[in-house]
């Protein structure tokens, strides 16, 4: 018996046929013994439709009305996935963003969860329910609808799952997992069983896109275990989870409304059902937490707890012993290779090599809210005084940087600007590098041996990332893949795409 929490991106509500699909799946996880809480994206192309028609209106929609309008596509898919479980004869209630208790900040159209209290969710599983939340939105401290951005329906999840302390957060997807490399480009790549949150950070931040970054950072600093699955099959997955954890996600509430709620959550609770926990999450009036059910029963061999913690330890034993040699370097433990091509380059010549230069150029950066990536600075020019400073930015953000940037010419006394919008990101991923020498010259002899150039290259701990360009990214990936024994003996043909927001 288990607390689940299930994300449903948009290609898996995509349409009747395929909230009927989503509404079995719920109902036999519950029929498991399982308590279900469901957070749902808006249907397939709804949230493109609700922006096509505001750019027929106006040229400037109003922030804070965008967000009303778009968190319509979620409340849809809950309703009717809501209808559709009920239709099985399963209770199930809808709730939007604000009924959840998602408390975001104001910064409207990609506002960030503040803290969670979500009595209203815990009530209604406590009653044997199944609770849909609208994934994306929350509500702001002037009671407004904000919307997440990007990736905000996994985002939605994990925070739910954290605050309701529950055992697992899966997002279904139209993927069956995390792969060693995008199946699209290397048709051998292996399905991943399990990952540190450490390594899919790595992932996502370089490429990835099957799990927002902001999702898995929660997941991380709350130890959420997530399992990424695909709702067209019933494959393993991936699991992702390291058991760090710093506690219950909760909002900074004052103590009146801390014992308000306190006060409604305690009341005397029905007998449950096998099905159900034997007690609701509730808020603890002394320390401000969700605490865990009182009473529900330890993970035993069938439940997802222990099905994670052997994911894991079978992970861990897969890796090659360290004394084991490989042509004389240390076999490295790589989990897999992410790639983007949604970043361009721009680099100032001539820039003087004086203290506080780069501190100058960036905060102008700073200015335009780009997100800076990469960041390389050659050695000063002999005798010049001058050097070059390089860095890559999303595409989206790369127009305004560049402008600022020069507008600021004559201010900052660099030489020349320029822009390449034609390179690709390549990231060579795994915890195993850390304590494996070799990684770099093999990943470099890889690229060599397939006539890839690289650009710029940056590292962390367990993390390689080179610069491209564009037009043999693709190969690159191939290659890398292939020297690091990724590829698959045999392969199935699997779908790929995304997740929905």
């Amino acid at each position: 018996m288990a607390l689940v929490v299930q994300k449903y991106g948009g290609s898996s509500v995509a349409d009747v046929e395929a909230m009927r699909r989503v509404a079995k799946r719920v109902v036999a996880t519950r029929e498991a013994g399982n308590t279900v809480v469901v957070v749902v994206s808006a249907m397939g192309d709804t949230t493109d439709d609700l922006l096509d028609m505001a750019d027929a209106l106006t040229d400037d929609a109003p922030a804070r009305e965008m967000d009303i309008l778009l968190s319509a596509g979620e409340r849809i898919s809950m309703a009717l996935l809501a209808m559709a479980i009920n239709e099985l004869g399963v209770p199930a209630r809808a709730y939007t963003g604000a009924q959840a208790g998602v408390l975001t900040d104001s910064k409207y159209g990609r506002a960030s969860i503040v803290g969670v209290l979500p009595e209203r969710v815990a009530r209604a599983i406590q009653m044997g329910a199944v609770a849909i939340v609208a994934g994306f939105q929350g509500v702001n401290e002037v009671e407004d609808v904000t919307t997440l951005g990007r990736g905000g329906s996994d985002t939605t999840a994990v925070a739910l799952a954290a605050a309701l302390n529950a055992d697992v957060c899966e997002i279904y997807t139209d993927v069956d997992g995390l792969f060693t490399a995008d199946p699209r480009i290397v048709p051998t790549a292996r399905r991943i069983e399990s990952l540190t949150s450490e390594e899919t950070l790595e992932m996502a931040a370089h490429g990835a896109k099957i799990l927002h970054l902001r999702a898995v950072e929660y997941a991380r600093r709350f130890g959420v275990p997530i399992h990424v699955r695909s709702s067209f099959s019933d494959k393993t997955g991936t699991w992702i989870y390291d058991g760090r954890s710093e506690g219950a996600f909760v909002p900074p509430l004052a103590a009146a409304q801390l014992d308000d709620v306190v006060a409604e959550d305690d009341e005397p609770a029905p007998v449950p059902s096998a099905a159900q926990h034997t007690q609701s999450p509730r808020l603890d009036g002394a320390t401000g937490r969700v605490v865990a059910p009182v009473g529900t029963p330890a993970p035993d061999g069938g439940s997802v707890g222990a099905a994670h913690d052997r994911a894991i330890s079978a992970r861990a034993e897969a890796r090659p012993h360290p004394s084991a040699k490989e042509d004389n370097v240390e076999a490295p433990v790589i989990s897999g290779i992410a790639h983007d091509r949604s970043q361009d380059k721009i680099t100032l010549v001539g820039v003087p090599d004086v203290p506080g230069a780069a501190a100058r150029i960036f905060a102008i950066v700073a200015g335009t809210d780009a997100n800076i990536d990469m960041i390389v600075q050659d050695v000063s020019a002999e005798g010049t005084g001058l050097t070059s400073i390089s860095f890559t930015c999303p595409d989206g953000d790369s127009a305004d940087a560049r402008a600022a940037l020069e507008a600021a010419k004559d201010e900052l006394g660099y030489k020349s600007i320029h822009f390449n919008p034609d390179i690709g990101k390549l990231s060579l991923v795994g915890a195993g590098m850390r304590s494996h020498p070799g990684v770099s010259a093999r990943l470099f002899s890889a690229l060599s041996e397939a006539g890839v150039n690289i650009h710029m290259i940056s590292t962390s701990e367990i993390r390689i990332s080179v610069v491209v360009d564009d037009a043999v990214l693709d190969e690159a990936v191939r290659a890398v893949h292939t020297a690091f024994g990724l590829d698959a003996q045999d392969t199935e043909a699997v779908v790929y795409g995304g997740t929905g927001r």
